[in-house]
């Protein structure tokens, strides 16, 4: 019995880390495109403001064209797209012209793989498993946008509020009343921060972005986990920030993306949050 239940434990983990490859797979082309798609639906609505003639551009989205070299426009074949293996296989580089292919790639692929399995340990089956895979996939594909672009789409923040308080109308993560005190305190909060650092500074510190992701995080995980996400990316962040500063010589005045940390104290409070907090108030 016991042996039956550590494979079926195993089988699901390695199911969640398979999948996983697959999905960073797909969240590599949403990293990619997404920004790219915001970016021509700005100039559209631009040119259409100013009364200026739309120029009709090529379909581009998420599932079309198909993916090429940025360098050759070489078109990709499927045995050139396996996650971690192809990139293995070609030895990082373009079948076609031999141009260096980002290590981003296998990295997001590696890293969603390792969270899933790790989610699938740490939930067990059930729909709690599939909504905080979904959770995870969505925090890496939002870090990765925000290191890349210094963006955090509402295409992906907004439906992951809203998705967050339906997973908690039976009490999921957290009860319901939590999950909407959670988004309505994880908007406000950063947004008065915002606000004092502006009035203080004359200068914006974050993006709106960040205060729907953040609303996005208590949707999900409610109000109590909030100070601790909060703690944890603000920390983190700092301390990257100044080793960027001293080890790269960083200017001081440029922007660093927040949502990163953001989606690191998510992460921590998703595992382990409802235990810091109680062993952090179970001291006084």
């Amino acid at each position: 019995m016991i042996n039956q239940l550590h494979d079926s434990v195993s089988f699901l983990i390695t199911f969640a880390a398979i999948t996983g490859l697959m999905v960073g797979s797909f969240l590599n082309v949403v990293i990619y495109r997404l920004p790219k798609m915001m970016e021509r639906n700005w100039r559209q609505q631009c040119a259409e403001f100013s009364g200026e003639s739309i120029e009709t551009l090529p379909t581009f989205n998420i599932a079309s064209p198909r993916s090429t070299c940025p360098h050759c426009h070489h078109q990709i074949a499927f045995w050139e797209n396996i996650p971690v293996l192809s990139y293995l296989f070609l030895r990082g580089r373009c079948a076609e012209c031999h141009t260096p292919i980002s290590l981003r790639y296998p990295l997001i692929e590696v890293t969603t793989s390792i969270m899933s399995g790790f989610v699938a340990w740490h939930f067990g089956f059930g729909w709690m498993m599939v909504a905080a895979l979904i959770f995870v996939w969505a925090l890496i594909a939002l870090a990765a946008i925000d290191i890349d672009t210094q963006l955090l789409p509402d295409d992906i923040t907004l439906p992951l509020l809203w998705l967050g308080l339906l997973v908690n109308i039976h009490s999921g993560f957290t009860e319901l009343h939590s999950a909407v005190i959670g988004a309505v305190a994880g908007y406000l909060s950063l947004w008065a921060i915002y606000w004092f650092f502006k009035i203080i500074t004359g200068k914006e510190g974050m993006g709106y972005g960040d205060f729907k992701l953040l609303a996005a995080i208590g949707a999900w995980l409610g109000w109590s986990v909030l100070p601790l996400v909060i703690l944890f990316s603000s920390l983190v962040g700092a301390v990257a920030g100044i080793g960027l500063i001293i080890a790269t010589k960083l200017n001081k005045g440029v922007m660093i993306p927040f949502g990163p940390y953001l989606a690191g104290g998510a992460l921590i409070a998703l595992f382990w949050g409802h235990e810091i907090t109680h062993a952090y108030f179970g001291l006084f």
